[in-house]
């Protein structure tokens, strides 16, 4: 039994709601997230284009960047935490453009608005929801981006619909998302520690796609695609443990060595991969 159909999609919405009003509430380090952020494609100028507290390591890809916003575009970023990427693309679309981030964590939504106010971004807004169910109307957005954070909903397909809805026809949606090229160890996709750490929840690579073109996209683009572990330096779940300078990481490892056997945590590290997806709407 997988872990969506042991705990029910609430209980799983629940649960990530949690670990990330932590992360929201919780003081990374700094130096951290910065050495995430450029190896998953951010560079200098993007870091000091948001304010500190913005980035929060939490990404596998860059999803702005991948998007390739102009001035005047409406971009709605799905489980826009802090804010990193929606004031990015803030800043990509300019004072002609808007921003909508929708995330379903109110300490989220309250960091996130706080960072929009320290660089005087009036172009973006950040509305609580979540992205199975989205606060946004039809056919209003050209670009939706999302990092990370889809391989967290239980129910995908409702996630890619909605997305759907809400794009302009000729819109597209990029994504930076994790999926896996083979099926996870049982232990691991039964362990919630895992599935909040965004690992036991993704879909086969496969299903992603199939999704995609259930939902209405006629055309699904992949840019890109790295071994997750490899791609963060992770090369054992004790060494991540071992080396990792924020305690709350530290932690959320430590719960996940126990849930699962380090041989399959390994095979699955082996499995998950980051992908840069863009998907069109005709």
């Amino acid at each position: 039994m997988t872990t969506t159909e042991a705990t029910g999609g609430e209980a799983l919405r629940e649960a990530v709601r949690k670990r990330y009003a932590g992360v929201a509430e919780g003081q990374s380090p700094p130096a951290a997230a910065e050495r995430l952020a450029r190896s998953i494609g951010y560079d200098t100028a993007d870091l000091n284009a948001v304010p500190e507290g913005a980035n929060l390591g939490l990404g596998c890809g860059n999803p702005v960047a991948l998007a390739s916003l102009r001035p005047g575009d409406v971009v709605l970023d799905l489980g826009s935490g802090a804010g990193f990427d929606a004031l990015l693309a803030a800043r990509a679309v300019g004072p002609s453009g808007r921003v909508i981030g929708v995330d379903m964590t109110p300490a989220m939504i309250e960091k996130a608005r706080r960072n929009a106010a320290t660089v005087g971004a009036a172009n973006v807004e950040f509305r609580q929801g979540t992205i199975e169910a989205l606060p946004v109307e039809n056919d209003t957005v050209d670009i939706i981006i999302s990092n990370c954070v889809i391989n967290l909903s239980p129910e995908k397909s409702k996630v890619f619909a909605e997305a759907f809805r809400v794009l302009r026809p000729g819109g597209r949606l990029t994504i930076s998302d994790l999926v896996a090229l083979g099926e996870l160890p049982e232990s691991v996709r039964a362990s919630l520690a895992a599935y909040v750490g965004c690992v036991a929840g993704v879909s086969l690579k496969d299903d992603y796609v199939r999704m995609l073109h259930a939902a209405g996209f006629d055309r699904v683009e992949f840019a890109g695609e790295k071994n997750a572990a490899a791609m963060l330096g992770v090369t054992s779940p004790e060494g991540a443990a071992a080396g990792c300078s924020d305690p709350m990481a530290s932690e959320f490892i430590g719960d996940l060595i126990r849930s699962v056997p380090v041989p399959d945590l390994l095979e699955a590290a082996r499995l998950v991969v980051s992908v840069q997806i863009a998907a069109h709407k005709s």
